[in-house]
């Protein structure tokens, strides 16, 4: 189970997003353009001291994104999407993950692009919500959607009995940009594999 989002525009939102990776184990995939740089101030805030714990790889545009996340599995990528959109598809708490599906947000103004939703429009999930509020925040979103779904599809949940160790990393004062990993063919020149 991985989670992506798509065009993120809020760097707090993200850093949030990527903290959640890290507690989780769960790869986040940021596909660009990006409203901020991985270098922000802000991002790296909302992550914390985390970032060497999380699992980020970045790619330049959805057909790249699409590729590299298609080799994780034997199912087609059509079958893995969840696309969570405040409008249609089905309740998170109807729906039935399993454990190599991929958490897909879209960016905090526009959601999921039009294009994904026409493709994979049997795969939108939503979060219920009263009449009158038009959408939840992503952060919000993402933390709730990604422990319910691995819950449903039976995904270890973390270990934890409530105490805390620091990573052996955590006083490393890195931002996105340290940890970032991209797919071959994203970058000219860059030989780096996820």
């Amino acid at each position: 189970m991985e989670i992506v989002l798509v065009h993120p525009e809020i760097p707090h939102n993200t850093g949030c997003a990527a903290r959640l990776a890290a507690a989780t184990g769960l790869r986040l995939n940021l596909v660009e353009p990006l409203g901020f740089s991985l270098e922000d101030r802000y991002l790296k805030r909302a992550g914390l001291d985390y970032w060497p714990m999380v699992d980020l790889c970045v790619h330049p545009d959805w057909e790249t994104a699409a590729r590299a996340l298609s080799a994780g599995s034997d199912l087609p990528l059509g079958q893995r999407l969840r696309l969570f959109s405040a409008r249609g598809g089905h309740s998170l708490f109807e729906t039935a993950f399993a454990p190599d599906d991929l958490l897909v947000f879209g960016s905090e103004s526009k959601g999921i692009p039009r294009a994904l939703l026409e493709e994979f429009g049997e795969r939108r999930v939503y979060v219920p919500i009263r009449d009158g509020i038009r959408s939840l925040n992503l952060a919000s979103t993402v933390c709730l959607c990604a422990y319910t779904a691995m819950n449903v599809a039976g995904v270890s949940l973390p270990d934890n009995d409530g105490s805390y160790v620091a990573h052996p990393n955590a006083k490393d004062d890195l931002f996105a940009a340290d940890i970032a990993k991209f797919p071959v063919d994203a970058r000219p020149g860059n030989d780096s594999a996820l």
